[in-house]
């Protein structure tokens, strides 16, 4: 990286940077766009491709029905107008990722457009204008073998994969989003995760940044303090995680204020984010529409969705999240930070459904933020991906407050569950790990720990209950964490008192 930049602070007390925001998200239908072929992520390589969605001649493209019912729901839950009559066109440009040479897209008539969504960042809300939201397809995935970077610069040779060539794409474009001033980075980053949370809960995406089922191309200028000229802009392409958005942002915007600073001029063009050196390379010179010569798409009939088509699918959408946030925080009690630490940690919605399932949103929160994301962590996945429902999780909570388990026997009954052995009771019953009830039992190991360490128990008896610890942990170590705690320490202090 040989960048000059400049601080971020005497950057914004110089320049606004402007942001222009476009998302583009993998829609889960189960077929392609305009074909048959299946979506599955993950499937060999060029084993999901058929005549039309490698562009063979005579074959003919027919619209994903299903598809073009999300794009309407998307552009409903984004406050926007649906058009009345819309149409695709050839987006043309030539890249070996797109046999045809041209991408079926959108170009003047998207099917949505002229919306806004409001986001928060600390405490301060922000008016995000969004300027359409349209259909396309996606193009092949390259991949190119060799050299450091894993980009074509250096490679030996590329290897293309056509299977997500035809996916279901909705683009989400902004207007210019202007006044964001020192805040820019985290208003993209927030805006962006409001969108992954909207169609997750609108259920059209899996929304895996990590999978490329949503990305979002980060643009920026900068206009001098005062002014109003819009400067001239960069993009930052395929931009895959939130804070990779926040931080490529900051990054351009150091970096453009040192180059108008010093006298230069930005070059309009696309950059690549580095996620390793925390850095943008210059890409290409970016076109402009007229360089992509759209025309309409000959083998598409035009869309024209009824207003009671429309109507219809405004009554499905979910509550949005923004609302639904602040309506379980006020429900659960929970502080702003203790909220916080849900959102973090991706865990809204597995504990929305263990409260739900009869846990209290404490517990829920307890077992879902601790135990369940140390061994999410550990094992590289995500939350909703482990072996264990929201149903299993109140479950195990009502054993512990049943007294059947403790805390630490419970940990024990997760990993049984996980490792697939059964429901909750089941890993009790099976691995033996219930509480001892057995009262002489109890008492028995209380007089023998007294027995052990008469030090300890004298200072009880003098009055230091303190001491207790000592023996209840011997008595818990004896028992193999299968007592319970406080009836160790109420049956040792009747028998010292």
């Amino acid at each position: 990286m040989t960048d000059e930049l400049m601080d971020f602070r005497e950057a914004l007390a110089k320049y606004d940077p402007v942001l222009g925001l476009e998302v583009h998200v993998e829609l889960n239908t189960n077929s392609k766009m305009f074909c048959g072929c299946s979506t599955e992520f993950g499937a060999e390589p060029n084993t999901q491709t058929c005549p039309v969605c490698l562009g063979l001649p005579g074959s003919l493209p027919v619209v994903n029905g299903k598809a073009v019912e999300s794009a309407m729901r998307i552009g409903l839950a984004l406050g926007c107008q649906i058009a009345p009559w819309c149409r695709f066109a050839r987006k043309n440009y030539f890249y070996p990722d797109m046999t045809k040479d041209f991408q079926t897209s959108q170009y003047d008539e998207p099917i949505a457009f002229d919306g806004s969504v409001t986001i928060e960042v600390d405490g301060v809300e922000y008016v995000i204008p969004i300027e359409r939201a349209h259909m396309e397809e996606d193009a092949g995935k390259l991949l190119h073998v060799g050299g450091a970077t894993g980009r074509i610069q250096g490679a030996e040779y590329s290897l293309i994969d056509y299977n997500r060539a035809g996916v279901p794409l909705i683009e989400i474009v902004t207007k210019p989003i202007r006044g964001t001033r020192e805040k820019a980075p985290e208003v993209a980053k927030a805006y962006v995760s409001f969108l992954r949370d909207m169609l997750r809960s609108l259920g059209v995406s899996d929304v895996r940044m990590e999978q490329g089922s949503l990305r979002c191309d980060a643009n920026v200028s900068l206009m001098p303090r005062g002014e109003t000229e819009l400067g001239t802009r960069t993009e930052t392409k395929n931009v895959n995680s939130l804070r990779s958005i926040s931080e490529a942002l900051r990054y351009e915007i150091q970096r453009q204020a040192a180059v108008l600073s010093s006298g230069g001029r930005i070059v309009q063009e696309t950059r690549h984010w580095h996620e390793d050196g925390g850095y943008t390379s210059p890409g290409r010179n970016k076109e402009q529409a007229e360089d992509y010569r759209y025309f309409p798409e000959p083998d598409l009939v035009p869309i024209a969705p009824s207003p009671e088509w429309v109507e219809a699918l405004r009554g499905t959408l979910p509550e949005m999240p923004s609302l639904r946030t602040k309506r379980l925080q006020a429900d659960w009690g929970f502080t702003d930070r203790e909220f916080g630490d849900i959102m973090a940690g991706s865990a809204l919605d597995v504990i929305e459904d263990t409260v739900a399932a009869g846990a209290s949103p404490a517990s829920a929160r307890k077992w879902w933020l601790t135990e369940l994301a140390r061994r999410a962590n550990e094992a590289g996945r995500e939350l909703t991906d482990l072996a264990i429902t929201p149903v299993q999780v109140a479950a195990l909570q009502k054993l512990v407050e049943a007294g059947t388990i403790n805390d630490k026997l419970a940990r024990q009954v997760i990993e049984g569950v996980l490792a697939g052995e059964g429901e909750p009771d089941e890993v009790v019953r099976s691995r033996g790990l219930a509480v001892v009830s057995d009262s002489g039992a109890l008492e028995a190991a209380v007089d023998r720990a007294i027995a052990a360490d008469p030090d300890a128990a004298q200072k009880i008896r003098d009055g230091k209950v303190q001491a207790a610890g000592a023996l209840i942990g011997a008595v818990m170590k004896e028992m193999r964490g299968q007592a319970d705690a406080a009836a160790v320490r109420a049956l040792l202090l009747e028998r010292l008192s």
